[in-house]
């Protein structure tokens, strides 16, 4: 790991703290935890995870960059899936983890642009920090526009509108598995003097080993299974009266996912906006990530009752909504704006970047297809 910054003296004390709270944690348990109990404490832990504490996570300064920091592009260009939702069902917007807040800022400006303003914009954010930079974003909004922000501490028991997870279950705890002949062990976590190191069980959780169970995989082969995402997509569907939960994330159909070659799974960690696979390192300073399986997330959906309304790489769905028209509307003889406006588009589109890693995927009740993302390049058929 000698490529990666090192962080300051006040970052890795953060950082021990963190490992203290975890190393506590396993003690208790006996000295093991699962991978997912690890990724939640070193994410969320209140006050010491990642997304817990007071870190710069998002931007140049932080760790990664999601859609919205590249370009207002996006949320103005999502912004024309969202009307014509709400054209259909009304109701509200929800977004689920509001990041910096650029998405909501950018989705309510085109919003109001386009004359189809939510009933409210709702927030669920569980970082505290996060929600702090939120709250100043947000505070440049018009007076008429920061009146329709609200942000909750728990979902609401019945909901209308379009929920948007941008960037979410890519961030929630996963399990590790490994197939080893005719045996699952799941890959955990335990202590070997001040460090961590993986350590393998034989694996007992019911719905896991069923899940595990039920993916044709090459013996020896290693990989993640997310119960917390599609925990989620079914509270979710249980909440939607009527409307749309549009993901937007890195991930592939279980076909993909599961792929004999992707033998070592899909773990990756963010630090400094360098990419490695060691969770271990510096615990609280990094994100955890794994890519989402989207056939589980629809199968989920279909499970509380939702219908899978579109399926398609992010390139075809920001094409579909009119990016191309947006950047059209700026004259190319216009260098200063177009091009870096230019620059930011490709980013978001390229197959080289975001364009084809990043899916969308759309499901919903009392919304009729088909819906304006997924006019062309619709893959809900890889799903099944």
């Amino acid at each position: 790991m000698s490529e990666l910054p090192t962080p300051d003296d006040a970052a890795c004390a953060h950082s021990r703290r963190v490992a203290r709270h975890i190393r506590d944690e396993i003690a208790r348990a006996g000295g093991w935890i699962s991978f997912a109990r690890y990724m939640e404490l070193a994410l969320y832990a209140p006050g010491l995870g990642y997304y817990a504490a007071g870190s710069v996570k998002l931007g140049r300064e932080g760790d990664f960059v999601t859609a919205p920091e590249i370009s207002s592009l996006f949320g103005r260009t999502l912004a024309r899936q969202v009307a014509q939702i709400l054209e259909r069902c009304g109701g509200a917007v929800l977004e689920l983890g509001a990041g910096s807040g650029r998405l909501a800022q950018d989705l309510l400006t085109e919003l109001e642009a386009l004359g189809r303003l939510p009933e409210a914009y709702l927030i669920l954010e569980v970082s505290p920090d996060l929600r702090r930079r939120q709250e100043t974003v947000l505070a440049r909004l018009s007076a008429p526009l920061r009146a329709r922000l609200r942000w909750l501490e728990a979902l609401p028991p019945r909901f209308r509108g379009v929920v948007i997870g941008n960037e979410v279950l890519d961030a929630l705890p996963v399990h590790v598995v490994a197939w080893r002949g005719q045996r699952l062990f799941e890959r955990g976590v335990a202590v070997e003097g001040d460090a961590f190191v993986w350590r393998e069980r034989a694996l007992a959780h019911p719905a896991l080993r069923r899940a595990a169970s039920a993916i044709p995989v090459p013996d020896g082969y290693v990989s993640e299974i997310s119960l917390a995402a599609p925990a989620l997509v079914r509270t979710l569907g249980t909440t939607l009266e009527q409307g749309v939960l549009l993901f937007i994330d890195y991930g592939f159909p279980a076909a993909e996912y599961y792929h004999p070659q992707r033998a070592t799974g899909t773990l990756v960690c963010h630090y400094r906006h360098r990419v490695h696979d060691d969770p271990f390192l510096w615990p609280g300073l990094q994100d955890i990530t794994a890519h989402v399986d989207y056939t589980a997330a629809a199968r989920a959906a279909r499970e509380a009752g939702l219908e899978v309304l579109g399926f398609a790489s992010q390139a075809w769905f920001l094409v579909n909504c009119g990016l191309t028209d947006l950047l059209a509307a700026v004259p190319a003889q216009d260098a200063a704006r177009y091009l870096p406006l230019a620059a930011e588009a490709q980013k978001l589109v390229s197959p080289a970047e975001m364009g084809e890693l990043f899916k969308v995927l759309a499901v919903g009740r009392g919304v009729s297809a088909p819906l304006l993302g997924f006019a062309c390049g619709d893959r809900s058929h890889t799903l099944d």
